[in-house]
């Protein structure tokens, strides 16, 4: 009896999670649409960055050929991030963090949670999630901005270091 409790005790340690196929993190990545994620984060950025040129060009004076080109940048800055980032080059990568990162049952587990009346609501409303907390990070770091200046304005003093 006792050699057989330590052969189970020891063969579960053998025992090791299958891992994760290819073609199930495929569905998954199609199931949860992280292609169409990537695509709106590449309209965001395009929108953040015409807010930022705008607010740090906010009251000064731009020529006309100074404003087309500013206002060129978020477009091109956007077309070498989807050529250089696009989704038939950052899918391979996902596939292999995936499945790097889950076994088959945790691959299986999602899929299902995913296919579930909370998992298509997940879907659905993680991306305003995350414009929400984009834009509230935003505006907090825009109000720690001057405090984390004025603290390392501080220690630089107190270092006695100077800036030139």
């Amino acid at each position: 009896m006792r050699v057989f409790a330590l052969v189970a005790f020891l063969a579960s340690f053998v025992v090791q999670a299958e891992p994760a196929s290819q073609k199930s993190v495929e569905a998954l990545l199609t199931v949860t649409k992280v292609e169409a994620m990537m695509d709106s984060l590449y309209s965001g950025m395009d929108q953040t960055m015409r807010q930022s040129i705008s607010q740090a060009t906010q009251g000064k004076s731009l020529s006309a050929e100074q404003q087309r080109a500013l206002d060129a940048v978020p477009a091109k800055f956007v077309a070498v991030m989807r050529e250089e980032m696009s989704w038939q080059k950052m899918k391979p990568l996902y596939v292999q963090i995936y499945r790097e990162t889950f076994d088959q049952e945790e691959i299986d587990g999602m899929l299902a949670f995913y296919a579930s009346p909370a998992g298509k609501a997940v879907i659905t409303k993680m991306p305003v999630v995350m414009q929400k907390s984009l834009v509230l990070s935003q505006s907090l770091t825009q109000s720690t901005i001057p405090k984390m200046v004025a603290a390392m304005e501080e220690a630089m003093r107190e270092a006695k270091v100077t800036s030139k």
